[in-house]
């Protein structure tokens, strides 16, 4: 009798993880397509051969002592930046500095562009648009937080993610592990 009722409480237990696994994934469907997509396609933004990123350039000296000051480059970005295409805005991002390629790279607060400028010369080696960062906006929740101007929707949205992926670990390892537990 015991061994029944033992028998009975597991496999109840199984019918709630097995109930609570499927809400959370029939809940969650878009946000892990989005997720598994967005997080696929950066895996390969440095192999898809400049389309996702633009390939980063080779500058004409890896060594610091014959750079041109920041300060100086970053004008240079911002003149650069309104002579090929005045409709950008020119408020820059982020400076990326690559010593062993002897470029900068320029990236800016409200599109998805890029200028590659050498350290030494300041001439510009490259101008493409970033597709990886809005895909990488997608895929942390942040495109939300930027379109709308909110600061929480990042922290959300990565929350539930992050606690969905721990349920989805939890009750798939017990809806694998549970019936062999039961067949003892």
């Amino acid at each position: 009798m015991e061994q029944t009722s033992k028998r009975q409480k597991q496999a109840k237990a199984l019918r709630l993880v097995r109930k609570i696994h499927r809400w959370t994934g029939a809940s969650l469907f878009v946000l892990f397509l989005f997720i598994s997509i967005t997080g696929l396609l950066l895996g390969w933004k440095k192999d898809s051969k400049g389309y996702l990123l633009p390939n980063t350039q080779k500058g004409s000296s890896a060594v610091a002592t014959d750079w041109l000051p920041l300060a100086q480059l970053q004008d240079r970005a911002v003149f650069c930046i309104d002579s090929l295409n005045n409709q950008l805005a020119p408020s820059v991002d982020r400076m990326d500095v690559r010593p062993g390629k002897g470029i900068v790279k320029f990236t800016f607060k409200e599109h998805y562009h890029e200028l590659q400028l050498d350290l030494s010369t300041g001439a510009l080696l490259s101008f493409g648009k970033r597709r990886s960062d809005l895909l990488e906006q997608i895929h942390d929740g942040s495109i939300i937080d930027r379109q709308l101007g909110w600061s929480f929707f990042k922290l959300l949205y990565t929350t539930i993610s992050g606690l969905a992926l721990l349920t989805f670990t939890v009750t798939g390892f017990w809806l694998w592990y549970g019936p062999k537990r039961m067949r003892r």
